[in-house]
């Protein structure tokens, strides 16, 4: 194996050619093709008001180490800061108030935290106490987490707790989204018994002795990852350069890169895909076709985040923790709030005067707010603020972002097709998929499927023999 292509430039693709990099050594060359001019997927840092903001994931998980490992064998390890507050507060029934501790995307190992909360109404705190003694049977199929809460703790605490918190990772809806593929923790607890108080309590408790920040960011925005990474792989890196076409070629594979007027032929002995599902779908569909529609069945969301500079002085006594969630239900435009300055100290101490506030805009199916204006985001994130947290003040500067189908939606039965789509592509030699479309939106879960695929491309091409037609 001497030439190897990674067709995207996110995460993913530069975490694949940094992994090929170390079991391969120099001998090997491996080229980045990027479609859009930059590389860097949904990792951005662009500046607002001076000040570089991530307008994309602006947070690693620190419970899992592939994101750390990363940060640090790209050199950047001198730069990583960790958040200084994780406390979120939720806007439920006419109040901010805080998110109760000790939950596991919203279900309450100990539902006596939700007393007095004000989150949930006195009926629904007496569901919720009551579900441990709720008979029925242990969970054997994968169902909808929304369905599975519901039946078990009522509708509110789904539209009040569950939606908010699901829909700040995916921009997703509970009644759609994967039990199994979303809360993977709780489904082992599940299969011995169908309570979810108790599922939630056994995760918590597992968890009781990991200590220091959950989060952990880097110091000029976590935008630098992506071509840090890309420049530690010593990969040739292409932007512009939409790959149009796979196909087999003998042992190896042929891309056709660039404009349909203007194509060019690239021969690769190995490929790894690292791009959204519908591209990955096209490329796939005259080499791996069953895999090819099972991608093309993965569905996306469509959302925008607005970051927002204010003066620190006039708005500092109303960033109060890391941020806000707001259920859909309450028909808000804003889903979600960052207190960037809060969250990040670094933000404060290159710019003390000035404050960043970042929205999240944009639901599964909630077609009509993404197709305002730029302007018209800006003004309505900032009405949002001052009706919920009474933030009124003069705006210095504002960056709306969009992401056009920027998150995949893990819906029931993701994880049966994730596995069928990875047994086809292991049929064909030199050929894997990473990427957010298979375990995970997070840093670390794309840069682990990086590292699965090129464990599996490494398997297909050992021997001579394997490299057959």
């Amino acid at each position: 194996m001497r030439d190897v292509v990674v067709v995207g430039g996110g995460i993913a693709g530069v975490a694949a050619a940094w992994f090929l990099r170390q079991q391969c050594g120099p001998e090997i060359d491996i080229t980045i093709f990027e479609a859009s001019p930059h590389i860097g997927g949904k990792l951005r840092t662009v500046e607002v008001a001076g000040l570089p903001v991530d307008t994309g994931a602006e947070a690693i998980l620190t419970r899992r180490s592939e994101g750390l490992d990363l940060v640090r064998a790209a050199g950047l390890q001198a730069r990583l800061r960790y958040a200084t507050t994780a406390s979120a507060s939720l806007w439920s029934r006419g109040a901010m108030r805080p998110i109760p501790a000790g939950t596991v995307m919203g279900i309450p190992g100990d539902p006596s935290t939700l007393r007095g909360s004000g989150v949930l109404s006195t009926e629904a705190c007496a569901l919720l106490e009551a579900e441990p003694e709720l008979p029925g049977p242990p969970l054997e199929e994968d169902v909808a987490v929304g369905e599975y809460v519901a039946r078990r703790c009522g509708t509110e605490l789904v539209e009040r707790l569950v939606e908010p918190l699901l829909g700040g990772v995916y921009a997703g809806r509970s009644e759609q989204l994967s039990l199994q593929a979303t809360v993977p923790v709780l489904v082992p607890h599940l299969r011995q018994d169908p309570s979810l108080v108790r599922a939630a309590a056994k995760v918590r408790s597992a968890a009781a002795g990991s200590s220091g920040p959950q989060f952990a960011g880097l110091e000029g925005g976590v935008g630098q990852l992506v071509p840090a990474v890309a420049k530690a792989s010593s990969a040739r890196v292409r932007t512009n350069a939409t790959v149009r076409e796979l196909r087999r070629s003998g042992s190896g594979w042929q891309l056709v890169v660039g404009s349909a007027r203007d194509p060019e032929v690239i021969s690769a002995d190995a490929v790894v895909i690292a791009c959204p599902a519908t591209p990955a779908s096209r490329l796939l569909a005259g080499v791996a076709p069953g895999a090819a529609r099972l991608l093309a069945g993965i569905e996306y969301a469509s959302m925008a985040t607005v970051a927002l500079a204010f003066p620190a002085a006039q708005v500092v006594d109303r960033l109060t923790g890391s941020g806000f969630l707001v259920p859909p239900a309450e028909k808000r435009l804003i889903k979600a709030a960052t207190y960037s300055s809060s969250k990040w100290a670094w933000l404060g101490e290159h710019q003390p005067d000035l404050a960043i506030v970042r929205c999240s805009v944009g639901r599964l199916g909630e077609v009509s707010d993404l197709q305002r204006s730029d302007d018209e985001l800006v003004s309505g994130s900032l009405a949002d603020l001052r009706d919920l947290i009474g933030l009124d003040a003069p705006l210095v500067d504002a960056y709306v972002q969009r992401w056009g189908g920027g998150l995949p939606q893990y819906e029931v039965g993701h994880t049966a097709r994730v596995a069928a789509i990875r047994a086809e592509i292991a049929r064909q030699p030199g050929l894997a998929v990473a990427g957010a479309a298979y375990d995970g939106v997070g840093i670390p879960a794309c840069i682990a499927s990086a590292q699965a695929a090129v464990t599996q491309l490494l398997a297909t091409v050992s021997g001579p023999e394997t490299m057959a037609p």
